[in-house]
């Protein structure tokens, strides 16, 4: 079976993911310190839990195309749904990209926080249903959208630290700092 052939990308794949989630966790602890406003945690949910929801599902992917499957069916329909899920995810982001006030988002973070997530989780559903009678290609085609999303929370998640650390760490300073009087 062509699935077997994956077990090292997958293994390489889902051992990333694992890691950045964690990593993900020990620089939010770090940042923890931020006051934290209504509008941050909106933001919060917007920008940050997809970076987690992005590698918790290439962890969900790796294990499931880790099992020793007897043939294709079963796996594809569950990296389908999940493809189906990622999608309505992706609504959802896109929702709270759209009512949160903190930041207003820019082009980039709307084909990082919706677009390319969309295609990836579309390249999954679609991929299902092409499984049956072209498994090879599905295959790969499940690889680039994992690899995607493994990409897209890559570059979220340094995009949040970087927010945090360059933006709200400034106003943060600006603000505890005492205003100098004209002499």
């Amino acid at each position: 079976m062509t699935l077997a052939e994956w077990g090292n990308f997958y293994v390489i794949v889902g051992s990333s993911a694992g890691a950045l989630i964690g990593l993900q966790f020990v620089v939010i602890t770090l940042i923890a310190d931020t006051p934290i406003t209504r509008g941050d945690a909106q933001a919060g949910g917007a920008f940050t839990t997809p970076s987690v929801v992005h590698f918790g599902v290439v962890l969900l992917l790796s294990a499931i195309l880790s099992v020793p499957w007897s043939g294709i069916a079963t796996v594809a329909a569950l990296w389908g749904v999940v493809g189906l899920c990622g999608i309505v995810y992706t609504v959802i982001v896109a929702r709270r990209l759209r009512v949160q006030t903190t930041y207003k988002p820019v082009f980039e973070d709307w084909l990082f926080h919706v677009l390319l997530p969309c295609a990836a989780y579309a390249a999954l559903a679609v991929s299902a249903g092409a499984a049956y009678s072209h498994e090879r290609p599905a295959l790969f085609l499940v690889a680039a959208a994992a690899l995607l999303l493994l990409f897209i929370g890559i570059h979220n998640a340094w995009d949040t630290v970087t927010y945090y650390v360059f933006v709200k760490k400034r106003q943060q300073r600006e603000a505890e700092q005492p205003t100098k009087s004209k002499e």
